[in-house]
């Protein structure tokens, strides 16, 4: 119960920063987008996505609250059954990375962002899957 009270934190804080993000903050923005040698952005987020990210962030933190009854909301079996193992897929993937800019095994590692993620990003996805797996192994 603790588990889930605690990814639902770290999701709901998550997902407020990329409301902000999305609503044109500033804050912290200049160290998340993965950039190249030469400090040009791999990409540059557009509102939407900044919005469908909080959006889902802010699902997966409710999705823990629901299946540990806080919230009652009846799911349909499939997501019922399936719903930890996907958040804990979609974040192992993320920790492991795309082996260029992103995760454990990303090639360049000396920019800002790489920094952070290796500090911060990586390991909290590391930390969100474990915690995960351990509420579907208890099951």
């Amino acid at each position: 119960m603790i588990i889930s009270l605690v990814l639902f934190l770290i999701f709901t804080v998550l997902s407020a920063i990329h409301f902000y993000w999305g609503f044109g903050g500033k804050w912290g923005s200049h160290a998340v987008v993965p950039t190249k040698e030469n400090g040009v952005a791999v990409f540059i987020p557009r509102k939407v996505s900044t919005f469908v990210v909080a959006i889902g962030l802010l699902c997966f933190g409710l999705f823990y609250l629901i299946k540990y009854d806080f919230i009652g909301v009846n799911l349909s079996k499939w997501l019922d059954e399936s719903g930890f193992w996907i958040i804990a897929s979609i974040f192992i993937i993320r920790a492991i990375g795309d082996f260029n800019y992103v995760g454990l095994f990303k090639k360049h590692k000396s920019s800002k962002f790489a920094l952070n993620d290796a500090k911060y990003y990586t390991p909290l996805c590391l930390v969100i899957t474990v915690l995960t797996l351990l509420l579907e192994l208890k099951k």
